[in-house]
């Protein structure tokens, strides 16, 4: 049975149009990486309660929504000393061991924007800031909001180039990129919501000033988009037989618990006894935390 056949028959009712299976990319990789998390915060109601905020997402929201806000900024006042302005304004202090750990991450964030800027053009106008974006097949309708998307001369014609800004403490890699399942959706997306060929990713890492780019081809593009149907199979059917109600060994048997070391980031370890087990619960610092200190 070819994946369109078998998501119709999983997804759809006989008779009926075909549903389709809406995601974000976030959704559809939560099912990669954890089907246990997945139930946890998709499809239990109530869900159960998340742990402390992270200090790691707290930074990564302030230097998003500091560059977000400078490309809104007339091209006249982004400076560079405006970016470090608004990282102060919108800064958010959550999940840091102390109010000492979050002024020097707020200092760090500050300069990390500031630097960042400094390497951009003022005049040059990104065609999307935080812009959603969709696409749909015969069994996926997915959708996403790009950190930016440029508009840049190309072999043939001006071309869509997804930008993703990360501010991880590890450095990445040609491989991060180019397997980026977000990154090729959003790629695909774009192309379709305005109509442009969009096949460059690239993931900015804020920290060390590197930039990581990846040219896809439509082959490529065509292997991420399989497998983002793939995934929605098996998360649609794993979703209509919760619908149908489980007993809970059936619950947890249907959405196993994948334990890696990312467990111990998982907003729900504390409710997952393998998960727990395997990899206890880190500080809500610890991603921010410099080795030695």
């Amino acid at each position: 049975m070819s994946g369109s056949a078998q998501a119709a028959e999983q997804l759809g009712l006989p008779g009926m149009p075909r549903r389709l299976f809406t995601a974000t990319p976030t959704r559809l990789t939560t099912w990669l990486d954890c089907p246990r998390r997945y139930r946890f915060a998709y499809l239990d109601r109530p869900g159960p309660p998340k742990g402390p905020p992270w200090a790691h997402n707290s930074l990564g929201a302030s230097v998003h929504l500091a560059l977000a806000g400078w490309h809104r900024l007339e091209a006249a006042e982004r400076s560079v000393e405006a970016a470090g302005r608004l990282l102060e304004r919108v800064w958010l202090g959550d999940g840091f061991r102390d109010d000492e750990q979050a002024t020097a991450w707020r200092v760090r964030a500050r300069d990390m924007v500031m630097r960042y800027v400094a390497t951009l053009d003022p005049h040059e106008e990104p065609l999307g800031i935080e812009r959603t974006v969709a696409t749909r097949t015969e069994t996926l309708a997915v959708s996403g909001r790009i950190d930016r998307l440029d508009l840049r001369p190309g072999a043939e014609d001006d071309e869509l180039v997804v930008v993703d800004y990360k501010t991880g403490r590890h450095d990445l890699t040609t491989y991060d990129v180019r397997s980026s399942l977000a990154l090729a959706l959003y790629a695909l997306a774009a192309a379709r919501t305005f109509r442009r060929r969009c096949v460059r990713v690239e993931l900015h890492h804020l920290r060390s000033g590197e930039v990581v780019a990846h040219e896809h081809t439509a082959e490529s593009l065509q292997r991420h988009l399989s497998r983002a149907e793939a995934i929605a199979v098996e998360a649609g059917a794993a979703e209509a037989a919760y619908r149908r109600g489980l007993t809970d060994d059936e619950a947890d048997a249907l959405f196993p618990a994948r334990v890696s070391s990312s467990c111990r980031y998982c907003d729900f370890v504390r409710h997952c006894p393998a998960g727990f087990a395997a990899q206890p619960p880190a500080q809500p610092w610890a991603a921010v935390q410099e080795p030695g200190s």
